[in-house]
């Protein structure tokens, strides 16, 4: 098994605060790895430590077998896509030019091969050519997501990293970037390591989920593992949470006792939520 991210011995403290202690991880190439846990509990230090953003008190991170204290900065980050909550596009570059700036950087002068890129990418995000021209202002909020996808793709790098991706999009829009990140991932066979605050996403959408807590690792493991032998309370607790979340398909739910479709408003007032468990 090749080893994409490894984090050996890792921590990070701002004085006296720890934000992760002794954390320890490896992840193995072409992984989904979720990452969800309490807030401050780490997640985003980690994820920012993968790509140089933000340096370990003590401890080492390795890419691809090699330690990142030995990178050229610049150059490495070119490597390794990013996407954060929001997008984050320049406001005054059209879709193309967004989704070409670091292909631009790595390709020089050759702007077929950054042309191809662009169009490749913006295909597999769901991004119809019409689009190239436009300003961000002028594009819907899942469309400046996919926008900052395909930006964060389109140097095909070999790690994904996105913090939050979709947390600024509605529910709808939501799950449509999810499959579809989900088909990239099946596609293209690349690392991504994806901050969550919801657990349901992080099933989902991960190959493997990292549930983490106070700067620790609490449970590493296969979306089904967690669920049905979770390692903490802490991770219990958000198996619990997932376990009363029912998914029966949209022809069932008047038939099920616990689905609002099959209650009439007084029983659905009257109904102790913890008596509800649907698995």
């Amino acid at each position: 098994m090749n080893i994409a991210i490894e984090f050996k011995n890792i921590k990070k403290a701002y004085g006296n605060k720890v934000i992760l202690d002794d954390f320890n991880l490896s992840v193995a190439q072409g992984e989904f790895v979720t990452v969800i846990g309490s807030s401050g509990c780490g997640k985003t230090t980690a994820l920012k430590m993968v790509n140089g953003l933000i340096e370990p008190t003590s401890g080492d991170i390795f890419v691809d077998g090699e330690n990142i204290r030995e990178k050229n900065m610049t150059e490495f980050r070119r490597n390794i896509g990013y996407a954060i909550q929001g997008s984050v596009l320049f406001p005054h570059m059209t879709v193309e030019q967004n989704v070409s700036y670091v292909p631009n950087l790595l390709n020089k002068k050759d702007k077929e091969k950054t042309k191809l890129a662009v169009s490749k990418w913006m295909k597999l995000v769901g991004l119809d050519d019409e689009l190239k021209d436009r300003y961000p202002s002028e594009l819907s909020g899942g469309q400046q997501q996919r926008v900052g996808i395909a930006r964060a793709l389109a140097a095909s790098p070999n790690i994904l990293l996105m913090d939050e991706p979709f947390g600024a999009v509605d529910e709808i829009t939501r799950g449509q970037l999810q499959n579809e990140l989900k088909q990239i991932h099946e596609k293209t066979g690349i690392t991504i390591l994806f901050v969550t605050h919801d657990i349901s996403e992080a099933l989902k959408l991960g190959t493997k989920v990292l549930v983490m807590d106070q700067g620790q690792i609490q449970q590493y493991a296969k979306a089904e593992e967690l669920l049905r032998n979770p390692n903490t309370d802490f991770v219990k607790l958000l198996a619990e949470k997932e376990r009363r979340i029912c998914r029966l398909p949209d022809e069932c739910l008047k038939k099920c006792e616990y689905s609002k479709a099959g209650c009439s408003a007084e029983t659905e007032r009257d109904a102790p939520f913890d008596s509800v468990e649907v698995v």
